[in-house]
C-alpha cells in the first residue's frame, strides 16, 4: 500500500491525521537533521498502522516534507 504523507517536524507532540484513504499528515518531535525526522515518521506510522518499522519504506521525498511511503502489511 502506498500513502502520501506531509511531515511536520519539530512538533510539540507526535500524531497522525488521516486526510483521505491515501493522504496523511504526520507530526514528529525530531528535527529534519541526520535522518532523525524520517526515522521518527517510520516509527509513528508503524504504531499507527500496527505493523513493524521494517515493513515501512520511504519511496520518495526523503529530503522533503512531502513523502511517498510504501507499507507492506504481511
Amino acid at each position: 500500500m502506498k500513502i502520501f504523507v506531509k511531515v511536520k517536524p519539530k512538533a510539540k507532540e507526535e500524531k497522525v491525521q488521516k486526510i483521505s484513504e491515501t493522504n496523511f499528515k504526520v507530526w514528529v518531535r525530531e528535527a529534519p537533521e541526520k535522518r532523525r525526522a524520517n526515522l521518527a515518521v517510520i516509527r509513528v506510522l508503524a504504531d499507527y498502522f500496527d505493523t513493524s518499522q521494517s515493513s515501512i519504506k520511504i519511496d520518495s521525498g526523503s529530503k522533503s516534507r512531502l513523502k511517498i511511503i510504501e507499507i507492506n502489511r504481511g
